[in-house]
């Protein structure tokens, strides 16, 4: 009990998404299918930008990683011939991480505003690097065509089955995002409370900063694959760098503190983006109010607001710690790990 208790997001969180995979089943509704889809691609995106947050780094890198695996599942497709599903998922993981190594290692000894302003102009270099690679990524053009993907040799082309294979790739980021939460849970915890103790104390802060950093890229990249493959298409225009601002809400408003939160505010904010859409030219006023009363309302996002009172009524609530179980908690990272 007191292990689910711990990683009771996580559980939860892929526990929900296993669920959505009923959704095409219960509906053929176009509009639920086409919110689906996106919700599917926004909370891929949005586990990248939670394991960042793990470590107390604010990324915009996002839509570039997601441009990277997209991109590369869309050239394999369409010049290379690959249309199977599982190869095409693990090229979209493997392609923006292996971008992210050396990228990690230059980079994240950067803090604070320094790093974040370095994530954005790589989207913006990237941004340039498709337009002016015409042969390549097809410029202001895009790929166009991308063909139907397949699953053990069936051909999934109608909305059905993309929708489906999007939950896939969602519910594949889920796993991968809680393997890496688990697994670097206290080095996580040890680096976003206090970065510099952490490293004095003896853990290995930039190794664990760089596995972080590989990973949120490859989930990016699953994120831009599942759009592509939803779009048929690879376009500049479906990764602009104010994309990432997006990516970013998703997973504050919802709650940096669980798995649950990334899952909860991407529903949220995109199922309620298409549904102001037939508001017209209020739309993006109605949706701007709707997270500035989420933020006013839930400090701590949806699922920290949710879970700080859930505690209180449980009479389990407890003040803030003092730096004591920060160094137990650095020490031990460090004697496992360093």
């Amino acid at each position: 009990m007191a292990r689910f208790s711990q990683f009771g997001g996580e559980i939860a969180a892929i526990a929900i998404l296993g669920l959505s995979f009923l959704v095409p089943f219960v509906t053929d509704s176009p509009f639920v299918y086409s919110t689906q889809n996106l919700i599917a691609v926004a909370v891929t995106a949005a586990f990248s930008v939670y394991i960042m947050l793990r470590m107390d780094l604010l990324t915009f890198a996002v839509p570039a990683f997601m441009a990277i695996g997209g991109y590369a599942a869309a050239i394999a497709g369409l010049k290379g011939g690959i249309v199977d599903s599982f190869a095409l998922t693990a090229l979209s993981f493997i392609a923006p991480a292996l971008v992210a190594l050396p990228l990690g290692i230059l980079i994240l000894r950067l803090r604070g505003i320094y790093f974040v302003l370095v994530t954005f102009l790589l989207t913006q270099i990237l941004q340039l690097l498709i337009f002016e690679t015409p042969d390549l990524t097809g410029g202001t053009n895009g790929l166009v065509g991308m063909p139907a993907t397949t699953l053990f040799g069936i051909e999934l082309a109608d909305n059905r089955a993309v929708l489906l294979l999007a939950i896939g790739v969602a519910f594949a980021a889920a796993v991968i995002t809680a393997l890496v939460s688990v697994w670097l849970r206290r080095e996580f915890a040890a680096i976003e409370e206090n970065e510099v103790l952490a490293q004095s104390l003896g853990l290995v802060v930039w190794r664990y900063k760089v596995i972080g950093f590989v990973a949120a890229a490859g989930l990016a990249g699953m994120a831009g694959f599942s759009l592509v493959n939803m779009l048929l298409t690879a376009h500049p225009t479906s990764f602009s760098p104010q994309s990432s601002v997006n990516y970013i809400a998703y997973t504050i408003i919802g709650g940096r503190g669980s798995m649950l939160g990334p899952l909860v505010g991407a529903t949220l904010l995109v199922w309620m983006s298409s549904i102001f859409s037939t508001h017209g030219e209020f739309s993006e006023g109605l949706y701007g109010l709707l997270i500035v009363v989420v933020v006013l309302a839930a400090r701590g996002g949806i699922v920290g607001t949710l879970a700080a009172g859930y505690r209180r009524l449980s009479g389990q609530w407890r003040a803030g710690g003092s730096a004591a179980p920060i160094v137990g908690t650095v020490k031990e990272a460090a004697h496992e790990r360093g």
